[in-house]
């Protein structure tokens, strides 16, 4: 008896792993066809040295470890460079690929390249 109900359990859970796996799978290969290019995110910061690491880490959690879309870039525009935001930023970058720091001027130029389809 004992071993029927463990041997249920087990086949369960296997079938439920597989029908994970495959949910997945699945989920990856339609989005990352459809949205080839990515979705970038700009953030816009000014005087946030206090705040900014705790905010951008919450956001690059949520993008890297949860299902989010597929997002390209993170472009951080620093609005006031008289403060540390920009060397908190610079940090930040070591430890993520997908953050990009630029100025205000340099945000301007990005949006008004972006193709249209």
């Amino acid at each position: 008896m004992w071993d029927f109900i463990i041997s249920t359990t087990v086949w369960t859970l296997a079938l439920y792993g597989l029908f994970e796996i495959a949910k997945t799978i699945i989920y990856i290969c339609s989005y990352t066809k459809l949205q080839s290019d990515g979705i970038y995110v700009i953030v816009a910061v000014k005087n946030q040295e206090n705040r900014i690491e705790g905010f951008l880490r919450s956001i690059l959690f949520k993008i890297i470890y949860g299902k989010e879309d597929y997002i390209k870039n993170v472009i951080v525009a620093d609005l006031d460079s008289q403060d540390e935001t920009k060397e908190i930023l610079n940090e930040m970058k070591k430890d993520y690929d997908i953050l990009k720091i630029t100025n205000w001027k340099e945000c301007k130029e990005i949006i008004e390249n972006v193709k249209e389809n």
